[in-house]
């Protein structure tokens, strides 16, 4: 038997707000389920083709991550959860480098297998 996620209460009380409402078109699947398995799939790593059918359609669960993620609604989840955008305007770079021989590579070394 599979152990599958399913978003709590508390997160899903944070979450709702921030869903785009007001779609046309045909009746959507459950919010709570879709984005449970959308969580489930990107923690497993596995294909989305292999979604479990407990979270619906795996078109929908894929479909809806990806029409998210262009409009922006998972920076606002994302936000809503951690209490930070998580996009950072500057970084810094540690620009650390090690001096190595120009042969370090492993170019020709060693007596030659050729007759």
């Amino acid at each position: 038997m599979r152990k599958l996620y399913w978003l709590d209460d508390e997160a899903w009380a944070r979450i709702e707000p921030h869903l785009p409402r007001g779609r046309r078109g045909a009746r959507r699947v459950d919010d709570h389920r879709v984005i449970s398995g959308i969580v489930y799939m990107l923690q497993s790593g596995g294909r989305w083709r292999d979604c479990p059918a407990e979270y619906g359609p795996y078109t929908t669960v894929y479909n809806r991550f990806n029409r998210w993620s262009r409009q922006g609604v998972w920076h606002d989840i994302f936000k809503a959860l951690t209490g930070h955008s998580g996009v950072y305007s500057s970084a810094a770079i540690d620009s650390t480098s090690v001096k190595a021989h120009r042969s370090a590579a492993g170019a020709k070394g060693g007596p030659s297998s050729r007759a």
